[in-house]
């Protein structure tokens, strides 16, 4: 993540949590805090609730990479907690993708959101890679 740092003290979280505003949909629930700082913090919890440790860090694992592949259309100078529900465990990633920008959008501190592809909510490089149907692959 080039422009943000993790937030991982129990204190920093608990911070977030007494003062922050939070905003929530079916699989995420975001946390945010403004803060002076220059660079955002960014932290993610998965509960034991939602499944066992491989699937815990499947979720961790997607949600990070969600926020870092979409971390430069995020306002700058804040605290944000990302708590994984139990709906989550089961969807891919591009689902938690879209969560996570629904949450963005909902809680004002997208900047830059004119500048994602029209065809798509998150805009990340992932998607380009995805099979065209019309297209057929043929091996030689």
């Amino acid at each position: 993540m080039k422009f943000s740092e993790s937030l991982k003290k129990n204190r920093d979280f608990q911070f977030v949590y007494r003062n922050g505003k939070s905003w929530a949909n079916r699989y995420l629930v975001l946390y945010v805090l403004r803060t002076e700082g220059a660079r955002n913090r960014i932290g993610i919890s998965v509960s034991k609730k939602v499944g066992n440790s491989v699937v815990r860090h499947r979720l961790t694992r997607l949600i990070r990479e969600s926020y870092r592949l979409n971390e430069a259309h995020f306002d700058d100078g804040l605290d944000m907690i990302v708590i994984a529900r139990p709906g989550a465990k089961e969807r891919n990633f591009f689902e938690i993708e879209s969560a996570l920008l629904h949450l963005a959008r909902k809680s004002g501190v997208l900047v830059k959101e004119d500048s994602f592809p029209d065809n798509a909510d998150g805009g990340s490089d992932i998607r380009k890679n995805e099979k065209d149907p019309d297209q057929t692959h043929k091996d030689v």
